[in-house]
């Protein structure tokens, strides 16, 4: 089976995010960037489906000239080629990023046969958009299922679970579809040294891309508040005992 997994360049999930004076942008200067925990997955998953049942994988980016970094990461864990959908840097909203991953995917069918999978993230993990796998599933006119946390493939058929109240979801869906999973579908493996240089030295296929004149138009970004923290003297010494019992009486730490 032929699979393709999407990923996103973000800044990393740890670092602290602030934006240029004028709004528009992230300030990057002092950010390391990575593709998000469910990306990481998708990654991996498309490896061990071609593991278990042969045939070839491929990622895809859209995202600046660095963003070969991550195609790298991925190619050293064990996917096979890469594309590399390169932009000036700026965001590009969830529409104008499907239509460019639609046309992508048609050429590369056009080139190298039909693909059986698309892989996405369930969500990327700076503007927690969720969008593009499903708009890219429309457009293709393939079946989508989201939030997938198990996946298995039989004879031009996929079984994919997601978590529910109480248990779970179970779709049993044709091939071509498009899957968008989360984080614990499996657990990413580590590259090792020679897969890395390896990855290094692997052909990635560019197409350089102009920003969508038609695209949503931003206005600005803005931070959320971030979360106040306050502390409470609850006494000093012996008279402070009496608080702290009733405290954790209160959080149920003790029974009263």
């Amino acid at each position: 089976m032929n699979v393709l997994a999407c990923v996103k360049r973000v800044p990393a999930t740890s670092g602290r995010i602030t934006l240029t004076a004028d709004r528009q942008e992230i300030d990057t200067r002092f950010l390391g960037f990575t593709v998000s925990p469910h990306e990481e997955c998708a990654v991996e998953e498309a490896v061990r489906l071609v593991e278990a049942h042969g045939g070839t994988s491929a990622v895809l980016t859209l995202g600046p000239e660095a963003a070969v970094e991550q195609l790298q990461d991925a190619m050293a864990l064990g996917i096979e080629r890469a594309v590399h959908l390169v932009t000036d840097g700026r965001e590009w909203d969830p529409v104008a990023t499907a239509e460019a991953i639609v046309e992508a995917v048609r050429a590369q069918e056009a080139a190298a046969g039909p693909f059986d999978l698309l892989l996405f993230g369930n969500e990327a993990a700076d503007s927690g958009d969720y969008q593009v796998g499903i708009r890219v599933a429309h457009a293709l006119g393939w079946p989508c299922v989201t939030g997938v946390k198990a996946l298995e493939v039989n004879q031009g058929t996929a079984t994919a679970r997601r978590e529910a109240a109480g248990g779970w979801e179970i779709f049993e869906i044709t091939l071509p579809a498009v899957i968008t999973v989360k984080e614990g579908i499996n657990l990413p493996r580590y590259p090792t040294v020679p897969g890395r240089l390896k990855a290094k030295r692997a052909p990635i296929e560019t197409i350089t891309l102009e920003p969508n004149a038609n695209a949503l138009q931003k206005v600005r970004l803005k931070l959320p508040p971030e979360e106040g923290h306050k502390g409470e003297i609850l006494g000093r010494g012996p008279e402070a005992a009496p608080r702290v019992v009733e405290l954790l009486q209160k959080l149920g730490v003790i029974a009263s």
